[in-house]
């Protein structure tokens, strides 16, 4: 570490630094105040990451630290990536010795140099989800755990949720355990470490939790760690969970230079264990902590802002703050109202088509919904109009079975007591090496308490096995034996190249029928391809377990069709809210599960919808959706009632108020004050099969049964007398006497 001291700048007057130029006040502010502890406030669109980037660039300029005694942290590789490039810009120069990074790239890197701390050797391997879920489907197996109460990915949950926290087997108490796995979940945490030691192996959440371990047990590796680091900055802290605010507390303990960027509006991932809470406690864990608020948006209309924050102003547990902008003009936030979920999807594939003939591109577009089971409509709609367009957040290049089994073979010759990563391709493709074997290998290693490949060596040695399965067992033995030493004399691209001919895994394709195949070959080459941009297998398999960049298809302009939760960070000219309905939007699961808190993060999440539009947003919300073939009454989400009335427009389909019917459920305007003057789709009450008049509760819902025949005579409050000639779960299609031919639910019709 270079710990030298640097020639500090000149106390008195701010000189004119030329990277200061275009920032507003509280920016330079933020940019400008790096002694001490600071907690940035930066809401959507303020310029956070401008701010983050020039105040690395200063601290380097005004030389009050080397570029290795500089720590910043972020949440993806992109934003990684993306913040070093803007430091070498603006520097003019390499970005060499920065510690940025993600949390866990930077806790492998601290962790490799100190691992023996915790057991573990320093060219462990990091383990992905499905390799976890895989060692603890054999720890419940061994354990006599019933699997179909507790499946593995329940326990993986369990024990993942502990890692976020900070806990280590020894402090899960029992009121935590609770009744998890017959309340066992304890003891096969503690088993599921144990073998993690075994493997030489740690999974993600290991990466922090043993670097809180090291920091904790060894106070000299941590006292070595604050002296180096003289910055620490944070982006997007909102998101952090207690492992990582953990570990961040207790580097910024040695000299308090802590920035934490975050903005607790858009705190959305407690799912994935944030907390919130973190970013509300800061002044209390930094006592003298300055706080600077970024509220000039350089984003979205005054409009959007005005009522996003109109919005989020109704969470209690919030700082606080208040968006604005100096750009003028802007468009009503529009809410629509529709019959169903068909009449939503094809009124927003029309928008979308006018958005075009406007010369609007494609890319400047969105849908974002609360949940995935929503997008089909749309996605189907889309194809009719001939619409391109990607859905946001599909299948991962490296989770297709072909590269796992590649990366497999490739794990195990880094490292040979990869245990998963042997079992994954042992038989793969076809060697005789089937279930017999492997439980041999695997009760001999346990009896020992070795690895399976240790296991195989010494199995291969005995009459253990039948001949034939001894015999192959030696020969892949004996090959990543040969591979091994040959990654000593080429280069990686060569032996991957060879590994995968050698194997016979291409050939297995090469010979395949499948219709899939050809693509798993080009996959391989990909992957092979994919090579070239490290200098070595060890970097390579450190890359993909850390970053697993989602692969999607953007070649060309096309809209985009994602959930709000993978919407965080992006922005759009125009934006779609399909499903603001109550029960869907406030999610009635995650509201049931977490009360108010949940409701807070629900709105949140809205708030966040709200703020990726750049120019133009569309609410929609149904008056009536299709659920395991029951049509269901819905009710407007409350986040519509929040909005402010003076900048929403509301409109409805034909037929819901006036005009022709369509399918679905007949609502009535309820006058809500304002001189009697109805407030639009956000207050709608329905009419019971009496003809009687009530609203129906938040999340309620209006029973459709299929009891009405067809034939029948039947009365309805608005089209008066006719007769029944379908009926479709409830959804009935009438000939009315006066009225014509009209689709209705049956709960709005009562016999003549």
């Amino acid at each position: 570490m270079n710990n030298h001291s640097l020639p500090q700048p000149e106390a008195g007057a701010r000189p004119a630094q030329p990277y200061l130029n275009g920032l507003n006040d509280p920016q330079c502010d933020a940019v400008e105040s790096v002694d001490g502890p600071l907690l940035v406030l930066a809401g959507a669109g303020t310029g956070k990451t401008r701010v983050l980037t020039t105040r690395i660039g200063h601290i380097l300029m005004t030389r009050r630290a080397w570029p290795n005694q500089i720590l910043a942290v972020t949440f993806t590789n992109k934003a990684a990536r993306e913040m070093r490039d803007r430091v070498a810009g603006m520097i003019g120069g390499a970005t060499e010795g920065l510690w940025i990074g993600t949390f866990h790239a930077i806790a492998a890197r601290i962790l490799r140099r100190h691992v023996e701390v915790v057991g573990l050797k320093s060219n462990f391997t990091i383990l992905d989800q499905d390799d976890q879920i895989r060692l603890i489907k054999q720890i419940i197996e061994a354990e006599e755990i019933d699997d179909k109460r507790w499946p593995a990915r329940a326990v993986h949950a369990a024990i993942e949720r502990f890692k976020d926290r900070g806990l280590t087997p020894d402090k899960v108490s029992v009121a935590e355990a609770g009744d998890i796995a017959d309340g066992r979940i304890g003891e096969l945490y503690k088993i599921y470490q144990d073998r993690l030691v075994i493997l030489n192996a740690a999974d993600f959440g290991d990466l922090l939790l043993h670097c809180l371990t090291v920091f904790t047990t060894r106070p000299e590796v941590l006292e070595e760690y604050q002296r180096q680091f003289h910055y620490i900055l944070v982006d997007e802290y909102q998101d952090s969970n207690v492992s990582q605010y953990l570990w961040l507390r207790l580097l910024a303990q040695g000299r308090k230079n802590i920035c934490c960027v975050g903005d607790d509006d858009q705190s959305i991932y407690s799912w994935r264990g944030a907390e919130v809470g973190n970013i509300l406690r800061f002044e209390k864990d930094f006592p003298g902590a300055k706080v600077i608020r970024l509220e000039q948006n350089y984003r979205s209309t005054q409009q959007i802002l005005s009522a996003a924050s109109h919005l989020i102003a109704v969470n209690q547990g919030r700082l606080g703050k208040t968006l604005w902008t100096e750009a003028e003009g802007g468009e009503p936030i529009r809410v629509h109202a529709v019959w169903d979920g068909e009449s939503e999807a094809r009124l927003v594939g029309d928008e979308i088509e006018n958005l075009q003939r406007d010369g609007e591109s494609p890319n400047e577009i969105a849908i974002l919904v609360r949940a995935s089971f929503q997008m089909r409509e749309f996605e189907e709609r889309l194809i009719t109009l001939g619409v391109p367009y990607r859905v946001v957040g599909g299948p991962r290049f490296y989770e297709r079975a072909e590269i796992r089994d590649a990366i497999a073979y490739l794990r195990v010759i880094a490292q040979p007591n990869d245990d998963l990563a042997l079992e994954r391709i042992i038989n793969t493709p076809r060697r005789g090496l089937g279930t017999a074997t492997l439980q041999a290998m695997h009760g001999h290693a346990r009896a020992l308490g070795i690895s399976l490949h240790e296991s195989a060596l010494q199995l291969i040695e005995t009459d253990e096995l039948k001949p034939q399965a001894r015999s192959s067992l030696r020969r892949i033995i004996e090959d990543f034996a040969r591979w091994r030493a040959q990654a000593q004399a080429v280069d990686h691209i060569e032996l991957a190249e060879a590994v995968l001919d050698e194997s016979g895994y291409t050939g297995m394709w090469m010979t395949s029928n499948s219709a899939d195949a050809p693509g798993r070959l080009e996959n391989l080459k990909e992957l092979v391809s994919a090579l070239n941009e490290f200098e070595s297998l060890g970097g390579f398999l450190e890359h993909i377990s850390l970053v697993m960049d989602r692969d999607n298809n953007t070649a060309g302009e096309m809209v985009s069709l994602m959930t709000l939760h993978a919407a965080k960070g992006l922005e759009f000219n125009n934006v779609f809210l399909p499903g603001w309905e109550e029960e869907v939007f406030p999610n009635r699961r995650s509201v049931d599960d977490g009360g108010g808190a949940a409701l807070e993060e629900e709105r949140r999440l809205a708030y966040v919808g709200l703020t990726r539009a750049r120019r133009r947003v569309w609410i929609c919300h149904a008056s009536s959706r299709r659920v395991y073939n029951q049509w269901l009454a819905c009710a407007p989400s409350r986040f519509i009632d929040e909005l402010p009335e003076d900048l929403v427009e509301h409109q409805m389909e034909a037929g819901l108020h006036g005009g022709v019917a369509e399918p679905g459920l007949e609502v009535l305007e309820e006058n809500c004050g304002n001189g009697g003057a109805g407030r639009g789709p956000g207050f709608w009450r329905m009419r019971d099969n009496k003809g009687s008049a009530s609203r129906a509760p938040f999340g309620g819902e209006v029973s459709t049964v299929n009891s009405i025949a067809i034939g029948v005579r039947i009365f309805h409050q608005k089209f008066g007398y006719g007769t029944v000639v379908s009926n479709d779960g409830g959804k009935l299609e009438i000939d009315f006497e006066k009225a014509g031919t009209k689709k209705v639910l049956e709960s709005f019709v009562e016999p003549a």
